[in-house]
């Protein structure tokens, strides 16, 4: 089943991509919440001069997001978590603690927007993804130590 998304759906698509998902997805989900609309002829052609008339809008969005990923730039974020004496921390750190951290240096960025490429379990240093833009996607350094 092909529907339009009308919003970013993390592992699925951006806002305005035309993507293909199960039926049962697309009917029971994405569409009564309102995250999605069938990729009729007509809605296509609605879509496309929607996405027309918001290009150059996108464009400044995307300079944006290039802006603060140039301010971000080799930032490292130090994280503080309570650790046994092998070095694994209780619990895990979270795009929660990570979207706090920015938040402290002055990056107001949506927990949502930030990734891991795997599980942080342990101190030591590792690295974040921070997806700002369809375009721009941003690294930084996380830093977790003991508390």
């Amino acid at each position: 089943m092909e529907v339009i998304l009308k919003q970013d759906v993390q592992g699925l698509g951006y806002k305005n991509d035309t993507v293909d998902v199960k039926p049962g997805y697309g009917r029971n989900y994405l569409i009564p919440q309102g995250i999605a609309v069938i990729a009729s002829k007509s809605n296509k052609k609605k879509f496309a001069e929607n996405i027309k008339q918001a290009a150059h809008k996108a464009e400044k969005l995307r300079k944006d997001a290039e802006a603060v990923a140039e301010k971000i730039g080799d930032l490292t974020l130090e994280i503080g978590a309570k650790a046994g004496e092998s070095g694994k921390i209780f619990g895990a750190v979270t795009t929660i603690q990570i979207a706090e951290a920015l938040k402290e240096k002055g990056f107001d960025i949506d927990r949502k927007k930030i990734s891991f490429s795997q599980n942080i379990k342990e101190l030591g240093e590792y690295q974040a993804i921070i997806d700002l833009h369809r375009d721009v996607h941003h690294e930084i350094n996380v830093k977790v130590i003991a508390e």
